[in-house]
């Protein structure tokens, strides 16, 4: 299907858990025709939301996978990924925003700006993605959108601009009044439908002429011809439609506008934003390193007649094989062609291609620059770029967080096994966030992951989807160790067996490293140690990160500095170097009072009002520190930094003490140091381990 590049639209819908992503979805389906019916988010119906397939999904009343579809709106073609909110799954989230143009963040009108709402937000920041924003939820007890509104411009440091004020909030909530046309806006029929257009309320006239000076002012900024007409008194809504959507575009402004999706108010206007201010595949600045040119930028085009780059952002095991999701950033794909991947530097054939509708496919021959389809049966990885084969280049990678919680799994029997290899298989290769390993001590299964939610679903999965019942231990958290001043280290490795021996001698000191992993400095004048040997000094220093000498954790922000050493003509080495280096470490380690880090938790808890003490004691109790809380019309929210540790079972206690009225959300903030008794019981613990196995 050949489609103007300026009528294609590819946006994501995301937004903080709760704030009725799939809802809204829902309804953007249905009034552009592409489902007949509107189905409840949790099933309730016995069918569920469309783009929630998996039954844990409409089990839950959460998006736990990303889901693609497309449809048409105002004669233009529309790919649109629903998101997960939940902050364990953020991985979807990344690698959708990774590959879109242009989103819409959807805020709760009660909650407003929450947590996730940040996350997302940087997320959005890092691929610079320009967006909408869309208050929802009008119809609820509590909404407020114009403070909404000020919490963008508050919290998120967005130039958020009202393009709409409500008609009515909470259950007196009518409909919208559009500021550019200056009209008031009512949603009838039974599924709101049947949009009618009347003059502005009386009461809400001087409202409305102030918001829309507002606006104005704001649009202004960014056309000349817009200034000159509000002087004259003289703009037209094509002047204000053209300065609103070179705003957006330059990521300086946005457009908010607001409804209530569940009461299907405020959707089409959304549809008609979409249309008006995000971008086109071909507005967008996307770039790709040359593999034949030292990895120089490769400005990209969104030109079918370009030789073929697409990025493969997301994989799925289907019924008849993997499903690779593409995005196409310039040239065409035809089915029958063969494509080059440019990591596995191996060619593919193109034998399915298909467009998605959530779970559901339809077969295409053909899709151009611009456009989001799936691929069948072709074998690769999360990232990976495939080209025509004509132009060697590759496309960066997305950020992908380290997971925060490990889970040792044991099948019940032995049948069991080799399904859950297959599943572990699967599941590692579509999540890069879930990881699998074997413990070299233990020979336990142990799975990670980004929360207790994100590992249950899985365990879940491999029950449904695999057949696999698994033995669950307690889940782990991933510690980190770090030195916590200098130390300075002269070691010498030395070995004689006969024939050649082993000498290398390495002297230098190591110290903290603030914000990184790991850094390797060179300082050696002279040749004290040959060139050839360097790359082998660091290499056996980096061999010892994996496990840290105080309770075998990971370490993290070192800084190694080697600037002296010896070497001998017949018995250095490879080997010799990257063992002196690892004793090196192995030695100085103790020296620098290495500490344990453990991960510490942007906890989000909201609810009634009445429960805010409560909330206070409950992170309180679990080492948490406050800093944050809000109250309004009777909604609290307690923000804290918690210990991931302190964190198990909390949801249970949660419910326990506000009568199941309470909801929380958590992320990773940082790494910090545990207290000394909860050092001195990690350390203690992994002693005993290791005398055990003695």
């Amino acid at each position: 299907m050949s489609t103007d590049l300026a009528r294609m639209r590819n946006l994501g819908i995301s937004a903080h858990i709760d704030s009725g992503k799939t809802t809204l979805t829902e309804r953007m389906l249905f009034y552009t025709n592409r489902i007949r019916a509107i189905h409840d988010v949790k099933g309730k119906d016995g069918v569920g939301a469309k783009m929630d397939s998996m039954e844990l999904e409409r089990e839950r009343g959460i998006t736990i996978a990303s889901a693609a579809t497309y449809c048409e709106w105002n004669k233009h073609h529309m790919n649109l990924i629903d998101t997960p909110g939940h902050v364990d799954f953020t991985i979807e989230v990344e690698r959708s925003l990774r590959v879109l143009d242009g989103a819409v963040l959807v805020l709760c009108g009660v909650a407003g700006v929450q947590s996730q709402s940040l996350t997302v937000d940087r997320q959005m920041r890092r691929y610079k993605v320009p967006r909408l924003a869309f208050i929802n939820k009008l119809d609820r007890s509590g909404a407020e959108p114009l403070r909404v509104c000020d919490e963008l411009r508050e919290k998120l440091r967005l130039n958020s601009v009202l393009l709409q004020l409500p008609i009515g909030v909470e259950a007196k909530h009518e409909g919208v009044v559009d500021l550019i046309r200056m009209k008031a806006i009512y949603f009838d029929g039974d599924n709101g439908e049947v949009l009618r257009e009347e003059e502005i309320p009386d009461d809400m006239r001087a409202e409305a002429d102030e918001r829309r000076e507002t606006l104005l002012d704001a649009a202004s900024m960014f056309s000349d011809e817009l200034l000159e007409a509000v002087l004259e008194g003289n703009a037209t809504e094509e002047m204000i439609h053209a300065a609103v959507r070179r705003g957006t575009l330059e990521l300086k402004l946005t457009p908010v506008l607001m409804g209530s999706a569940y009461k299907n108010k405020g959707v089409q206007p959304l549809l008609d934003a979409v249309t008006h201010y995000l971008p086109a595949p071909n507005e967008i600045h996307n770039e790709a390193v040359d593999l034949e040119r030292d990895e120089q930028p490769y400005h990209l085009r969104a030109d079918p007649a370009e030789p073929l780059v697409s990025l493969a952002f997301k994989l799925e095991e289907g019924r008849f094989g993997q499903l690779t999701y593409l995005r196409i950033y310039q040239g065409t794909l035809n089915k029958g062609d063969t494509i080059y991947n440019s990591r596995t530097r191996k060619e593919v054939r193109v034998g399915r291609l298909v467009r998605m509708h959530s779970d559901e496919m339809e077969d295409i021959n053909a899709a151009e620059a611009g456009d989001i389809v799936a691929l069948f049966g072709v074998d690769c990885a999360t990232g990976d770029t495939f080209t025509s084969g004509r132009k060697r280049v590759s496309m960066t990678s997305m950020h992908v967080p380290e997971p925060v919680i490990h889970l040792a799994i044991k099948p019940l029997d032995r049948k069991a096994e080799s399904n859950l290899a297959k599943a572990i298989q699967r599941f590692v290769k579509e999540d890069p966030t879930f990881r699998s390993r074997i413990d070299e001590e233990s020979a336990e299964t142990i799975i990670s992951g980004m929360g207790e939610l994100h590992l249950d679903v899985y365990v879940e999965r491999m029950k449904r989807e695999y057949s696999v019942e698994v033995e669950v231990g307690a889940p782990q958290v991933a510690y980190r160790e770090a030195v916590s001043r200098r130390a300075d280290f002269n070691y010498t490795h030395k070995k004689q067996t006969g024939g050649s021996g082993q000498y290398g001698r390495v002297a230098g000191y190591l110290e903290p490293l603030e914000n990184g992993e790991f850094e390797f400095i060179n300082e050696i004048r002279q040749g004290a140690i040959p060139t050839e040997f360097i790359p082998s000094v660091e290499k056996g220093f980096q061999s010892m990160l994996k496990k840290g000498g105080l309770i075998g954790f990971p370490v993290t922000g070192l800084r190694v500095v080697i600037n002296d050493g010896a070497a001998h003509s017949v018995d250095s080495s490879d080997t010799a170097f990257q063992a002196a280096a690892r004793g090196a470490l192995r030695d100085t380690y103790p020296k620098a009072r290495p500490q344990v880090l453990e991960p510490i938790m942007r906890v989000s808890v909201e609810g009634p009002g009445e429960f805010q003490g409560a909330f206070v004691r409950s992170v309180m109790q679990r080492r948490g520190v406050v800093v944050g809380t809000a109250e309004a019309e009777g909604f609290a929210r307690v923000e804290a930094d918690v210990p991931l540790a302190e964190m198990f079972g909390y949801s249970t206690d949660l419910r326990s003490a506000t009568q199941g009225k309470a909801e929380f959300t958590m992320e990773l903030s940082k790494y910090a140091p545990v207290p000394g008794e909860v050092s001195e019981e990690l350390v203690k613990k992994f002693n005993d381990a290791k005398t055990a196995k003695s």
